[in-house]
């Protein structure tokens, strides 16, 4: 059940009202409090109703939001709560709440590149901890991927705000490909995440085009003068990897028409998970096999996603492509030809 902001003013309002014992209140008196609290926090000069605040007070008695308010009428007359001690602020939660609530932190444990979540651990802790006293232990029912191995998830965060503050950032990088450590100035213009691991996109001070760092090869980074950034003026990012699979792309690269025949047992998982947004169905054949276009850029991305298909599926252009494939699986089967000794 939806609730909108101007019902949750309402019933905090009343909530007020009615844990006031002092004070005997008339339906009156609750539609003249209710409508100055809405003035006040809103700025709405209207009022509400007398039927609005009785289907507030009806809707706070029903369990319809967890409430079950003991709310009883007087002398016919005055409004107040059966129990002194109640609030709908303790009202405990429902078990729709409860089960959202725990997915919400299972969510946020997932999220911990940022400090921003580290500095809620103590938060969600607690928070996780009260759930499970309301409820009997059960089972998460959100697994998200997650590889707690992985290295440079702490650069997310100095990265994260160099990039919304535009500071230039000293990196020492190591690549998987060089023997020794490089230290460039760099500006920061947007963090990337594929297949669980971070990459950042930026430019070096010397250099006109974009490279991708991997944070799990950067040794140390240390911010420079703001003075010295110079903002990113391409197109937009979401453009900019439309035609990507993954990470690997340079500016000058465009993207290919990918005509890929897949087997008949993969068929149902690719059309109902799509490799890339671009994939189009061009033909079903007769044995159930399917026939599908990506309009993709080449890069090392592409390659893995079709190798991991192995056997099932076919590349039929473009024939760069298709003999880049055709190497790498011929080097693969190599690899079980070679005569070796069973491990």
């Amino acid at each position: 059940m939806a609730i909108n902001k101007l019902a949750l003013i309402r019933y905090k309002i009343i909530d007020n009202c009615l844990r006031q014992t002092h004070r005997k209140w008339t339906l009156e008196d609750l539609i003249e409090k209710v409508s100055d609290g809405i003035y006040e926090l809103e700025g709405i000069h209207s009022g509400v109703s007398k039927r609005t605040i009785q289907g507030d007070i009806q809707l706070m008695r029903s369990n319809k939001l967890g409430y079950n308010a003991p709310i009883v009428v007087i002398k016919r007359k005055f409004y107040t709560y059966g129990d002194p001690n109640y609030s709908i602020s303790n009202s405990p939660l429902s078990d729709n709440d409860m089960s959202k609530m725990k997915d919400a932190v299972d969510i946020l444990k997932h999220l911990n590149g940022f400090s921003y979540f580290e500095e809620m651990s103590d938060m969600i802790a607690r928070l996780e901890n009260n759930l499970s006293k309301q409820e009997s232990e059960s089972a998460s029912y959100i697994q998200l991927e997650n590889n707690k191995l992985l290295k440079g998830l702490h650069w997310i965060t100095p990265i994260h705000k160099a990039i919304r503050e535009k500071t230039p950032l000293l990196i020492t990088y190591k690549s998987f490909k060089s023997k020794s450590e490089q230290e460039a100035v760099y500006f920061p213009y947007l963090l990337k995440e594929y297949r669980n691991r971070w990459f950042l996109i930026c430019k070096p001070k010397k250099g006109k085009t974009l490279v991708t760092l991997a944070l799990d090869r950067i040794e140390d980074l240390a911010e420079m003068a703001r003075s010295g950034y110079i903002p990113y003026d391409g197109i937009d990012f979401e453009r900019y990897y439309a035609d990507t699979i993954g990470v690997t792309k340079s500016e000058r690269d465009r993207g290919h028409r990918i005509i890929l025949q897949i087997d008949s047992y993969n068929a149902p998982y690719v059309t109902t998970k799509p490799i890339h947004a671009s994939q189009q169905l061009l033909k079903t054949e007769e044995d159930g096999s399917i026939l599908i276009r990506l309009d993709v850029v080449l890069n090392f991305e592409l390659e893995r996603e079709i190798l991991g298909f192995g056997e099932c599926i076919k590349v039929l252009a473009p024939k760069i492509l298709r003999d880049r494939i055709k190497r790498r699986s011929y080097k693969m089967l190599q690899q079980y030809l070679t005569s070796t000794k069973d491990c």
